[in-house]
């Protein structure tokens, strides 16, 4: 299995071609938006499959996916947000619920912004060593353990409504471990906002919200580096399918979460994550996956 380099950056997805990348992107827009860790998926399938790791920027790129999906499936909150706070900063009405909460978005995601700034020559290089099954197994079966405890503990009462700026910074460091392959971005927050006694369905609502700037800058930022790296008008096509499949599985992913949160609980998710988890450490110790 070759490796793909173009000016430092991964961009082995080029090499699968379109067919390939379409596949992955309906792998990537569901894991995506679920807490079960996109990154984990997109290193597993390829693995299964034979086929090459389409690279971190590849997965990085698929963020715009899901901001589409997100903004899209939660536009009523994404819209009463900015007109509110738009409004609000009109009428100088600084302590405006809306304006408030937007506030605290943004200064909840500094932290993983920072964060990813200072590790991005690591998370983005070839055959970084944060990308292997081994790194990625033990991550699902710490987020498995966190996960279980936040929904034994929880007591699933609280609502957005009466979130404050400490909830917003502590789902938004939760929100580092997302960098870490195999913890997942909808995982870290949602079990933090679980911890925090938060309902399911608005720990959910809550855990997107306060993410679209993070998905936001990383897709767009990543897209950025592909450009320098004058990735060919092929890659581009390539990334482009993958894009578009990735956003309508997204929003698939999201109506399911929603409706298993709202009707059951978080527990098919611990138990799915702690069984890949096992049997990526055991595959690799066994040497049937590399």
């Amino acid at each position: 299995m070759t490796e793909a380099c173009t000016n430092g950056i991964d961009t082995g997805f080029v090499a699968l071609g379109y067919a390939k990348v379409a596949v992955l992107g309906v792998v990537q827009g569901i894991t995506e938006l679920l807490p079960i860790s996109s990154t984990a998926h997109m290193r597993i399938v390829p693995a299964l499959l034979g086929w090459q790791d389409p690279g971190s920027a590849f997965s990085a790129a698929m963020q715009l996916a899901a901001l589409a999906a997100v903004v899209s499936y939660f536009w009523s909150d994404v819209s009463e947000l900015a007109t509110g706070s738009l409004r609000a900063v009109t009428h100088g009405d600084f302590g405006n619920r809306h304006f408030l909460f937007s506030v605290w978005i943004v200064l909840a995601t500094i932290p993983i912004g920072l964060m990813g700034l200072a590790l991005s020559s690591t998370l983005n290089a070839c055959g970084s060593p944060l990308r292997t099954l081994t790194v990625i197994g033990w991550a699902s079966i710490v987020m498995a353990f966190l996960l279980a405890l936040a929904e034994i503990y929880s007591r699933h009462k609280r609502t957005l409504e009466n979130v404050t700026l400490v909830d917003a910074m502590i789902v938004g460091i939760a929100q580092i471990g997302a960098l870490i392959p195999g913890v997942s971005r909808s995982g870290s927050t949602l079990t933090a906002a679980l911890a925090l006694g938060l309902k399911r369905a608005a720990a959910a609502r809550f855990s997107f919200l306060l993410g679209l700037p993070a998905i936001a800058l990383a897709g767009a930022r990543e897209v950025w580096e592909l450009y320098k790296a004058h990735l060919s008008f092929d890659g581009w096509l390539i990334l482009l399918v993958g894009l578009v499949v990735a956003s309508t599985s997204a929003f698939v992913a999201i109506w399911g979460l929603m409706r298993v949160l709202e009707r059951f609980s978080a527990w098919p998710f611990v138990v799915y994550r702690g069984a890949l988890g096992v049997a990526l450490i055991s595959s690799v110790a066994l040497g049937r996956l590399t």
